[in-house]
């Protein structure tokens, strides 16, 4: 399954056969090359964009891609999986939901999934896993097999972890920011992808908040030397 996953030129846009949002428009989706020594590694697995009123989040997605390319030949590290933006649709109206006005991180077919909702922005849909977004992430996270999932959005700033093996490396992303790393954001999210990575596949999630309305020049070097460590295969991430 993984060669139909990862892509063998970083110069590829996008996969078309990969996913679609709603309203038919195609997610992009870039990896790291698969090597003989590597490919019994599990990826890393990093997606911006859930929420399409974050542009913080999509941005960091956008300049670690760039960061990634340019670097590409400066040794080894850990085999990766990156999503610019999973809710493109939501992205293009600036809106937190996607195009049938339903909450990405809420959507997720987790074993506390729930109907119900206090503000319209959190609505997770007529039934778990129901968006075609989700769909395609989930399909791809068993897929692939991520060993961490990283995802990019924007709140009040901090790293929260799902899944205590996660702690280690949500440590190295907040060690030379200003933010904390945490093990809960403060409030329940039944249905988000933290929960599903760990509850179905018991693998740890972290979900970066960048500080929102930030100067998005900003974002990228706060957690560039993080995210530079934790591509390391020297640096112990479990």
């Amino acid at each position: 399954m993984l060669a139909l996953i990862f892509v063998h030129d970083l110069q590829m846009n996008f996969q078309p056969n990969w996913g679609t949002t709603r309203k038919g428009r195609p997610i992009e989706l870039y990896a790291s090359e698969l090597k003989a020594s590597n490919t019994a590694e599990r990826p890393l697995l990093f997606v911006g964009g859930v929420h399409g009123d974050e542009p913080e989040g999509v941005v960091l997605a956008e300049q670690f891609l760039e960061f990634l390319k340019s670097t590409r030949d400066q040794g080894p590290r850990r085999p990766w999986i990156l999503i610019p933006c999973l809710n493109v649709d939501g992205f293009l109206r600036n809106e937190r939901t996607n195009d049938r006005g339903i909450d990405l991180n809420r959507n997720f077919p987790t074993p506390d999934w729930t109907a119900e909702f206090k503000k319209q922005r959190y609505f997770p849909g007529p039934s778990p896993g129901s968006e075609p977004e989700v769909q395609s992430l989930t399909k791809l996270i068993a897929d692939s097999k991520p060993s961490l999932i990283v995802h990019f959005h924007s709140y009040d700033p901090c790293v929260v972890y799902t899944g205590h093996p996660g702690k280690t490396a949500a440590q190295i992303l907040a060690e030379e920011t200003p933010y904390q790393a945490k093990e809960d954001i403060g409030y329940p999210t039944p249905g988000s992808l933290g929960q599903y990575g760990w509850l179905v596949h018991q693998t740890s999630v972290i979900c970066i908040e960048a500080q929102r309305d930030s100067d998005l020049e900003t974002v990228w070097p706060i957690f560039k030397p993080g995210l530079q460590k934790i591509l390391d295969l020297k640096v112990s991430l479990f």
